[in-house]
């Protein structure tokens, strides 16, 4: 195959992603007390729910979602999820056909990739790129971390926020989130965890989650107690919020986290994926190294508020 044939190819693939998708992917404007916002958003359900990134409407209530068939719809806000980035809306007229769900789970680096949305205000735009990374954290204004992001060359703009990410058959895989400097773009993934976020959002209007209380950073273990729990790393606890879980049962500031309800903990990040609204006042068991010894304390996280 030659170079000709090779771009040919590239450029169907991207052409049929844009044909498919461009017309579920709308331009969201919203009008807060603070000013005006813009930003871009898909169409998931049939019933007229859209997905966009929960920064894009900080403050709104309602929104205004535009089409690239011409058509414009009032839409308001069902929820919004900061510490993941997600928001979702409700069209009150008419919308598009929906784009289809894929599974950033099964994405590779590499792998092809298109970003669609409306960056600068310019309304229906396509750029695609590779997959350059996955498993990216992203801090979120929160303090928090979004987990598994997918890092992409795809050129992204402000106004793309809430934008699709689609793979090679159309199937969006993630939303455009963030720009983190020249030639890197960042989408939050679809995914398990996250379909279970829009499910909520969809349903409830938000996403309840449970707070344990302890800030912390991710050390090297000394070498026999790496060999004694398995792991290399472990959890230092940074810090004990007043009033909280963590400090009823007894945490302390130097503590080594190893274990959260019998699974290994090393990192912040490990902590955040098992306080889930099941885990909200329920009993859990946290091992920690104290001062040459495992110490067992329990802790009822309770919910976190936003």
């Amino acid at each position: 195959m030659d170079d000709d044939e090779i771009l040919d190819a590239y450029s169907r693939t991207v052409v049929d992603v844009a044909e498919s998708v461009l017309p579920s992917v709308a331009s969201v404007s919203v009008r807060t007390s603070r000013g005006g916002g813009a930003g871009s958003a898909s169409v998931i359900t049939a019933d007229g729910f859209l997905l966009t990134s929960a920064h894009v409407v900080v403050g709104a209530r309602t929104a205004e979602a535009s089409f690239s068939d011409g058509s414009t719809v009032g839409a308001d806000v069902v929820g919004r999820d900061p510490l993941s980035d997600l928001a979702v809306l409700h069209a009150r007229g008419d919308v598009p056909a929906p784009v289809v769900l894929g599974d950033a789970a099964k994405l590779r680096v590499g792998q092809l990739v298109v970003a669609l949305g409306n960056p600068l205000g310019l309304a229906g735009s396509v750029t695609a790129g590779i997959v350059s990374a996955l498993g990216r954290s992203l801090p979120t204004q929160s303090g928090r971390v979004i987990d598994e992001v997918i890092q992409t060359d795809a050129a992204l703009n402000p106004g793309n926020s809430g934008g699709v990410l689609a793979d090679s058959s159309g199937r969006m895989v993630g939303v455009n989130t963030a720009v983190a400097g020249v030639g890197v773009g960042l989408a939050v993934p679809i995914n398990s965890t996250t379909r279970g976020i829009i499910t909520a959002l969809m349903t409830k209007g938000k996403v309840r989650r449970a707070w344990l209380g302890i800030s912390g950073a991710q050390i090297t273990l000394a070498p026999a107690l790496a060999k004694r729990i398995g792991s290399p790393t472990g959890l230092q606890v940074a810090g004990v919020s007043a009033n909280s879980a963590a400090e009823e049962a007894g945490l302390r500031r130097g503590d080594v986290v190893v274990e959260l309800a019998g699974r290994l903990v090393v990192s912040t990040t490990a902590v955040q994926q098992l306080m889930v609204e099941d885990a909200i006042d329920k009993p859990i068991e946290i091992t920690v190294w104290r001062n040459g010894a495992l110490v067992d304390v329990i802790a009822v996280p309770r919910e976190l508020d936003e």
